[in-house]
């Protein structure tokens, strides 16, 4: 484990506990597939309500397969954890990018397909989460795996195929400066929807994970919502076992200035 990759943790650690209250949630985040796909800068800003941040002039967005499990309140205990059963675990799909805003740099959802109705309903009205509701079967695991997600309204779907090219892959933190560090260690996420900008902080250990090969399958769930994804480049997949007793934070207001963009890029809440 590298010292830097040591020192973005703690700093999240830091971050997270110096507002009050924290966390909100505490989770495991399991069986975690990320793709990462480069695009252009000025189509992608376009629609990100947050100033970019790039990869030596480079822009990213993140394709992350990933099922929670175990989520319940940081208080309460068993009476929490029975009270939060319904919406204790569930599949995601995360398309994301990566901002920053003033001093701070995280990562935005430009939208997030998962299998819960009820998370669906109030995931928008609590965080602000741009929550669409699909159909997603997950096969993943270290060495690779396989996904389907289908837009629950439209039927437009999104399949990889992901294959480790030496079997089960020796898993590591990610190489201090590295790309692969730069995508997957991010502690802050900033959301707008209808224009209210907020963000949330997280907190985990730094990610086990190993470089795999994959395909795209079938992408029309994210070209016929982005058409800059029809000229999107593959930049690389990792895959992880994934994080336990993952800190969730609670919402804030976005303070400070915002970014003078279109108004479609804050409300863009009606994808697919």
């Amino acid at each position: 484990m590298t010292d830097e990759v040591q020192t973005l943790s703690a700093i999240a650690h830091e971050r997270m506990l110096s507002l009050p209250r924290e966390p909100l949630f505490i989770a495991d985040w399991l069986d975690v597939v990320m793709i990462h796909l480069e695009v252009d800068a000025g189509e992608l800003q376009e629609v990100t309500p947050f100033q970019l941040d790039l990869w030596h002039g480079c822009a990213f967005v993140t394709l992350v397969a990933v099922t929670l499990r175990r989520m319940h309140p940081r208080f309460g205990g068993k009476l929490g954890e029975l009270v939060f059963r319904p919406l204790a675990s569930h599949r995601f799909l995360n398309v994301r990018t990566y901002v920053r805003h003033e001093h701070e740099t995280g990562i935005h959802f430009l939208a997030e397909w998962l299998d819960s109705k009820l998370a669906v309903q109030l995931g928008p009205r609590a965080f602000g989460l741009p929550y669409r509701l699909g159909r997603i079967e997950y096969e993943n695991e270290v060495s690779g795996g396989r996904g389907r997600v289908v837009d629950a309204r439209s039927g437009a779907a999104l399949a990889y195929r992901a294959d480790s090219e030496i079997g089960a892959p020796e898993l590591a933190p990610c190489v201090a400066g590295s790309l692969d560090e730069w995508l997957m260690e991010r502690y802050t996420a900033f959301n707008c929807i209808r224009a209210r900008r907020r963000f949330f902080r997280v907190w985990h250990e730094p990610w086990l994970q190993a470089r795999v090969q994959v395909e795209l399958t079938e992408r029309s769930l994210l070209t016929r919502s982005w058409p800059l994804f029809r000229d999107a480049n593959l930049a690389g997949t990792n895959c992880s076992p994934g994080v336990r007793d993952v800190w969730m934070g609670w919402p804030h207001r976005v303070r400070g200035a915002a970014l003078a963009v279109s108004t479609k890029t804050c409300c863009l809440d009606g994808v697919g």
